[in-house]
């Protein structure tokens, strides 16, 4: 037998499967959810975060820490006191002795402890209290998208809900308003719906076409500042700190708070983090569209 032949044979003996390519969107109901549970046997398996006692004891006593200074320059500055009327030292400074030069160093650090504790006194944080935003509760979702792409706009507003102190939660993509949760503004005193957010308006404001032209985030301190509450008049009026995140170049995610100054540097770099991953979504699921639009063609 050539091997030719006995190649052709023994492809022909093994067996062959076929891996049909997985969707990119599994249609599933948004009732079914996933839910850890500490009540399995052996416990949670995963891995502990470490704590760091030394920076936990520091953040409670904060007061403590920062009238620290104060006590060592005070304690120090009383001990070279002391030390200069019990050693027989003359008290008259002499710059020729080792002792009076040490005395006077001393004495310079003491006070530059003393100095700092104070400084550290003065320029401690404010907390940022929170306010009761004046609003209605309010859940609007497109129901254009696949139930996966509904479930991340949901855990999109779930997480920035839980970590920061955000209220409200708006997206608007293609000139369409996908998503409007959490607190909004109401339509009217009598009228206690919520008031719709118009994806005309809110593009041809100056603050969406300002963050649409530079690409990059954009924060407000205050809503009621000008322009915030004529381009965002769907917020609750007394919101006190908004971001504008772009999504790619055709949509914008818009995040409303109720402290002023409320969100952390942190918070914004993992805002713009979530919106690379929305926009990531968005953009495949237009893909899907064309492809689809393309087959009936």
């Amino acid at each position: 037998m050539s091997e030719s032949n006995a190649f052709l044979l023994l492809s022909h003996s093994l067996p062959c499967s076929v891996t049909k390519p997985r969707p990119l969107f599994h249609h599933r109901p948004l009732s079914r959810t996933i839910r850890a549970s500490s009540g399995l046997q052996g416990g949670y398996r995963g891995p502990i975060p470490n704590k760091d006692s030394i920076a936990e004891w520091v953040y409670r006593s904060d007061d403590t820490v920062r009238s620290a200074p104060i006590y060592v320059g005070g304690i120090s500055l009383l001990a070279v006191l002391l030390n200069r009327a019990f050693s027989g030292v003359s008290p008259v400074a002499d710059a020729s002795s080792s002792q009076s030069r040490t005395d006077i160093l001393t004495l310079a650090l003491a006070v530059t402890n003393i100095l700092a504790g104070l400084v550290w006194l003065s320029v401690k944080p404010k907390v940022t209290a929170s306010v009761s935003l004046d609003g209605v509760e309010c859940r609007r979702v497109t129901t254009d998208f696949p139930a996966d792409a509904v479930a991340e706009l949901l855990w999109v507003w779930d997480s920035l809900e839980d970590v920061t102190c955000c209220k409200s939660l708006v997206i608007v993509y293609e000139n369409k308003c996908l998503l409007q949760i959490g607190v909004a503004a109401k339509s009217s005193a009598s009228d206690a719906n919520a008031v719709f957010v118009d994806p005309s308006r809110l593009i041809s404001g100056s603050l969406y076409q300002g963050v649409k032209k530079s690409g990059k985030q954009s924060y407000l301190a205050n809503l009621s500042l000008y322009p915030g509450r004529y381009d965002l008049p769907f917020f609750p009026p007394n919101t006190q700190s908004v971001i504008l995140q772009p999504l790619g170049k055709d949509g914008m995610m818009i995040v409303g708070g109720d402290k002023i100054r409320g969100f952390t540097v942190d918070n914004q770099a993992w805002l713009t983090l979530i919106a690379e991953k929305v926009d990531a979504t968005f953009s495949k699921l237009k893909f899907l569209i064309i492809c689809k639009e393309q087959d009936k063609l």
